[in-house]
């Protein structure tokens, strides 16, 4: 168990606190590049701050404070132009910047004027990167975005699902290292979910669990019981194959298993924007494919007939057990096991950070080479399958076996709620005749 001083730590993320502090060192996904191209204005809040993420004319991104600095009006309600945005009370602008660069009464009442010049917003700078907005709300000069090896990749469908629910962001990212739960909370609660009778097959037991730290995060090695006798290793142990590690924490927020990583993005104390980034690797007899803009939907956490959080998937089955802890995690009143040694790990490599952090050292998974701003490898199991995409004899067998499991039709399992038009992009992207 954690003290109450320790857990506060953990989960206060505003402007000024400790780990808030923290999470500002490192860049965040904010919105899908496609969603800002529908809707060129979108109310954000990020850490704590209440902002703007906006696509001028040009097309260039800003994030800046949601409230004029005039008269504290809201920015969200404001237009686009070339340079930046304008808000709608009395037309005063900004750039992405935060510099005002115009104020129309001002402007024409005292052309030689230069109290424009003495105003600005926060701002805050932006990138592109994989179908996805990103921010960096820390002190300059900002590290490199990281250019993690998927996103270089061009033989799979990429999907951007984003969910906001109400927790903590530290309770999902304990999940990153829990390899434990994935026998409980995805096989066996499936298991009696499926189950009409209630006498469920519960699936294989873990036996063993290792953790290995290295630049960005924790790889994390299982080995699971073979019924049939012998060991079955799912994912490898990370002692022996270090880089063919199932499941990796990536650092600080995040999880990567291969072919998705979620962020899970702190709103602020009671709040989460999970971003799943999902790719679905292409049959080798299809080439390259370039998608602009990556489709993204936002995905549903409650069932709107019964109110009940949806347990069907296993994105929904995480959200679930994450609520199921509270808005924000007692840690004081829990009792640890053995199969939390990842979790105390993680725990404590924050709490070395935080220190780092006072003293003003460097952070865990800065990136400040950009000598390595084109590639940076991650362990990855499998990496041929994705990276040069499947035989259409394996893809086609795997689909064959989706349309048996899920009658909807629904190519994609991990996450309730995918809409048609994502579907049919899929469908076409992986040259598949629609089963209608």
């Amino acid at each position: 168990m954690l003290s109450r001083e320790k857990n506060d730590l953990l989960t206060q993320v505003g402007p000024g606190t400790p780990m808030g502090n923290l999470l500002r060192r490192y860049w965040q996904p904010v919105a899908p590049i496609a969603e800002l191209r529908e809707r060129p204005v979108k109310p954000v809040r990020l850490l704590g701050e209440d902002l703007v993420l906006y696509r001028d004319l040009n097309g260039t991104h800003g994030l800046v404070g949601r409230y004029c600095p005039h008269r504290r009006t809201d920015l969200s309600y404001g237009w686009v132009e070339q340079r930046g945005i304008r808000c709608m009370y009395h037309g005063w602008a900004f750039d992405q910047t935060g510099a005002c660069w115009e104020q129309p009464f001002e402007d024409t009442s005292e052309p030689e004027g230069r109290f424009r010049s003495k105003v600005r917003t926060v701002a805050y700078p932006t990138a592109e990167l994989g179908g996805l907005i990103w921010a960096y709300l820390g002190p300059q000069p900002a590290p490199l975005l990281p250019v993690f090896e998927p996103f270089t990749w061009d033989r799979g469908f990429v999907q951007v699902v984003l969910s906001e629910i109400e927790c903590n962001w530290f309770q999902c990212q304990e999940n990153s290292i829990d390899p434990v739960h994935f026998e409980w909370l995805h096989v066996n609660w499936s298991a009696v979910q499926r189950s009409s009778t209630g006498d469920a097959a519960f699936g294989p037991r873990h036996v063993e669990l290792t953790f290995e730290e290295f630049e960005f995060g924790f790889i994390c090695g299982r080995r699971t019981e073979d019924r049939a006798g012998g060991s079955g290793l799912p994912w490898a142990s990370v002692r022996s194959k270090p880089q063919s590690a199932g499941l990796v924490c990536l650092w600080p927020n995040a999880l990567f298993t291969g072919n998705h990583f979620e962020w899970r993005v702190p709103v602020d104390d009671t709040k989460t924007l999970i971003i799943t980034w999902w790719y679905s690797p292409r049959p080798t007899d299809l080439g390259p494919l370039i998608q602009d803009p990556v489709p993204y939907w936002y995905g549903p956490v409650t069932d709107p007939v019964t109110g009940r959080w949806l347990s069907g998937q296993p994105l929904n089955q995480d959200f679930a057990a994450w609520l199921g802890q509270g808005t924000i995690a007692d840690r004081t009143m829990e009792r640890l096991g053995r199969s939390d040694a990842g979790v105390i790990m993680l725990r404590q490599r924050f709490f070395d950070e935080l220190d780092r952090l006072d003293r003003g050292e460097e952070l865990m998974g800065i990136l400040r080479d950009e000598s390595r701003t084109t590639c940076v490898e991650l362990p990855i199991h499998d990496r041929q399958r994705y990276a040069g995409g499947i035989s259409r004899e394996a893809f086609e067998a795997d689909l064959a076996a989706k349309r048996k499991r899920f009658a909807d039709g629904s190519y994609y399992s991990f996450q309730a709620g995918q809409p048609e038009h994502v579907r049919r992009a899929y469908e076409q992207a992986m040259g598949i005749e629609s089963a209608g």
